[in-house]
């Protein structure tokens, strides 16, 4: 379905991505079609896809994916390196944070056998580990944080409680659209960090990279207010060298595991959009 009027949508995510083709009244396809696939999981959510070529949204859910904010998880991880990077706290991905002893739990209650270690940046970063990240926010500081965030409007630039929980806690939200222009910036370099830092970060964010297509991007998991689990995808996909962008939110009872139904539904969605053939 068409449609005709998405001014909040446009403007925000012009704003955030600096899409250089011009927006048109046929530019944005809600395709609520996709609804199977969130239902298929037991889910609700929404999904955005830019086509950075045709300058073509194709939209889930868009009240949600535009107007409703929540917390970052995990995703977050990508802006607390890129600080790291630029205010020198993380030099490099090969960087070690020592680990502390502390047996952690992943939000499903398994041991988190992959965080309970010493670990670089780039680890830390594949398998999400929180306490790497939270040591690297408190090195990094409140002030230094803030400023970065004020900087590159992230969110809503809230940080309340302690600079190594305000991301999981829901101080501090953002919605998809936002998720979506973030991305995008890094993609192409245009966040206000060194280069180098961005291409550390891009780097540590590629997850597939074969002959026909380079998948990259980052998962978040945590829990809303109300207790249910909140579970994010966001990154890009290149075929033939040429990106688009995405965006997955999903939310489900407090008691479902996310961690492999995120990516599951990511790629379903992507498959049916014609995606890792190289035919793009």
């Amino acid at each position: 379905m068409k449609i005709d009027s998405l001014p909040k949508l446009f403007g925000c995510i012009i704003t955030c991505s600096m899409v250089i083709m011009a927006c048109s009244t046929n530019n944005v396809t809600v395709d609520n079609g996709l609804k199977k696939y969130f239902d298929e999981y037991k889910v609700k959510g929404s999904f955005g896809l830019y086509d950075n070529g045709t300058g073509q949204f194709t939209i889930y859910n868009l009240s949600r994916f535009k107007d409703s904010a929540y917390l970052p998880a995990s995703t977050f991880k990508i802006v607390n390196a890129l600080v790291g990077l630029e205010t020198g706290k993380l030099t490099n991905e090969k960087m070690e944070i020592v680990w502390d002893g502390v047996i952690r739990k992943y939000p499903n209650g398994d041991t988190a056998t992959a965080w309970n270690k010493n670990l670089t940046a780039a680890e830390a970063f594949k398998v999400s580990a929180i306490p790497y990240f939270q040591e690297l926010a408190r090195r990094i500081g409140k002030e230094n944080m803030q400023h970065w965030l004020d900087s590159i409007k992230y969110g809503s630039r809230i940080i309340k409680t302690r600079v190594d929980t305000f991301w999981l806690d829901n101080t501090l939200q953002i919605s998809a659209d936002e998720e979506m222009g973030l991305v995008k910036k890094l993609y192409f370099n245009q966040l206000p960090f060194q280069k180098r830092s961005q291409d550390i970060v891009k780097k540590m964010m590629v997850q597939e990279d074969n002959a026909n297509y380079k998948l990259s991007y980052k998962t978040g998991w945590g829990f809303l207010q109300n207790g249910n689990a909140l579970g994010w995808v966001v990154g890009w996909i290149e075929e033939n060298r040429h990106p688009y962008f995405f965006v997955l939110n999903v939310e489900a009872d407090h008691t479902t595991n996310l961690s492999a139904i995120r990516v599951d539904l990511l790629k379903e969605i992507l498959k049916q959009e014609d995606f890792f053939l190289g035919k793009r």
